[in-house]
C-alpha cells in the first residue's frame, strides 16, 4: 500500500487511497456488493445515499413508490453496520452518503461508527420529497443549516465530505463556507460547467476535491486533475471496464510524471497550485492579477518560494533564467536551460515534478492557513 502512497501521496480518513478513482453514490444501487465487484480498480467509494431519520425515510418511500431506486430499511444503524462491515477488508476507503433532516441525525450515525468511514452529507439530491425533508439541494440554498450539519459531524471527530451540485449556489463562495465550517472533502457534480468551475472551486479552498460527472476517459480525468481535482468519481458509468481503464492509465501517467494531478501553468488556465511553476514577477502576465486576487504581494511571493525551496533540489540552478529551479516551469514546457540544470544536478524529470508538488503544497498551506488564522483571531 505504501507503493500507492508514493505514487499519489493521497490520504483520506488517514488511509492511503490506492488510486484517485472513486465511485459516487447512487441511491438504491451503490451498496457494499456493488463496490466489492469493482474494488480492484477504485481507491474510494461512497455508498448510498442512505436516508437516516423519519422524514428522509418517508421521502425515500415516496420516491420508491414513484419508481425511483431507493434503499429502504427499518433501522438505519443496523443496515449501515452490515454495509460497512462488508467493506472492511476491501482496500477501498469507504464513505457513506447520508440524507438526514437534522444535524442531530447525522451526529447519531457518526457516534455509532466513529472514524470507520467518511461521512458524506448529501447536498446534491434534487427530488422534491427530499427537499421538503430539508436535505439535498435544500442545504445549498440554506447554507446555515449545512454549516450546522458539518459542525455536528465534526464534533464527533470524523472525516466529513459534502456532495454538492455545481450551479445551484455561488460555488466558490460555498466551497469557502464548507471549508471554514470544518469539512474535509468537497465532492462536486460539475454538471455542464466543466473545468473552469472546478478551477474556481480549487482556488477558493484547500479541501480534498473530488470531481464528478461524465469523467469516464483518461483525457477527461487528466483535464479535471489539471484544474484542481484530487480524485475523479463515476456513477452511472462505473462499470468494471471503464474503471479498470482509468485506473491503469492514471497509474501509468503518475509513475511517468511524478505528479498525477499537476496543474496547468497559470498562463494556460491553471489553478493557484500553478504558482509553483511561475517565474519572478518581472513582467505583465497572469501572475500579477493572480497574486492580487489572493492578497499576496510580490515581495511576499518571492520570499515564500525562496524559503520553501531552501535545502531542496529546487534551491539552486545557476543556468536557469533566475538562478533557481524555484522559478522554472512545468516539465512539459520546453526549456533548454532548465533541462541542462536538471541534467547537471542528476535530477530526473519525475523527481523535479515531485519537488514542485511539495512546493505547491507549501504555497497552498501558506495561502489558506494564514487566512484561517486571521479568521480565528478576528
Amino acid at each position: 500500500m505504501m507503493e500507492a502512497y508514493d505514487r499519489f501521496e493521497l490520504l483520506i480518513n488517514d488511509r492511503v487511497v490506492k488510486t484517485p478513482v472513486a465511485i459516487a453514490s447512487m441511491a438504491g444501487i451503490v451498496d457494499a456488493a456493488y463496490v466489492l465487484e469493482r474494488a480492484a480498480h477504485v481507491g474510494a467509494a461512497f455508498i448510498g445515499g442512505y436516508s437516516i431519520d423519519g422524514p428522509t425515510l418517508d421521502a425515500s418511500r415516496k420516491m420508491a413508490a414513484e419508481g425511483r431506486n431507493e434503499f429502504l430499511y427499518g433501522d438505519p444503524i443496523e443496515a449501515l453496520e452490515r454495509e460497512i462491515d462488508a467493506l472492511k477488508q476491501s482496500g477501498v476507503v469507504t464513505g457513506i452518503n447520508l440524507r438526514g433532516s437534522t444535524p442531530a441525525a447525522y451526529a447519531e450515525v457518526a457516534a455509532a461508527f466513529e472514524a470507520r468511514v467518511v461521512y458524506e452529507i448529501d447536498a446534491h439530491c434534487r427530488q422534491p420529497a427530499m427537499l421538503e425533508a430539508g436535505c439535498g439541494e435544500y442545504l445549498l440554498k440554506n447554507p446555515a443549516k449545512l454549516v450546522e450539519t458539518i459542525r455536528a459531524l465534526k464534533a464527533e471527530d470524523v472525516t466529513v465530505s459534502v456532495k454538492m451540485r455545481a450551479g445551484v449556489a455561488n460555488d466558490a463562495g460555498l466551497a469557502r463556507t464548507v471549508w471554514k465550517a470544518g469539512a474535509d472533502i468537497l465532492h462536486v457534480d460539475l454538471m455542464d460547467f466543466g473545468h473552469a468551475r472546478l478551477r474556481q472551486i480549487r482556488n477558493a479552498s484547500p479541501l480534498t476535491l473530488i470531481a464528478n460527472n461524465s469523467i469516464t476517459t483518461f483525457d477527461k480525468a487528466m483535464d479535471a486533475f489539471s484544474h484542481g481535482a484530487d480524485l475523479v468519481s463515476l456513477a452511472r458509468q462505473s462499470d468494471l471496464w471503464t474503471l479498470a481503464g482509468l485506473d491503469a492509465a492514471i497509474t501509468r501517467s503518475a509513475e511517468e510524471s511524478g505528479w498525477y494531478n499537476a496543474p496547468k501553468q497559470l498562463c494556460r488556465g491553471g489553478d493557484i497550485r500553478a504558482l509553483a511553476f511561475c517565474c519572478m514577477p518581472v513582467k505583465a502576465c497572469p501572475l500579477i492579477p493572480a497574486l492580487q486576487k489572493i492578497g499576496l504581494s510580490r515581495d511576499e511571493y518571492l520570499k515564500l518560494k525562496q524559503e520553501a525551496v531552501k535545502g531542496t533540489p529546487l534551491d539552486d540552478g545557476r543556468s536557469t533564467c533566475f538562478g533557481s529551479l524555484a522559478w522554472c516551469c512545468k516539465i512539459s514546457s520546453p526549456c533548454m536551460f532548465r533541462n541542462m540544470t536538471l541534467e547537471s544536478k542528476g535530477l530526473p524529470a519525475r523527481e523535479y515534478m515531485r519537488c514542485k508538488h511539495r512546493l505547491a503544497d507549501q504555497i497552498m498551506h501558506r495561502i489558506f492557513d494564514e487566512e484561517e488564522s486571521a479568521d480565528e483571531s478576528s
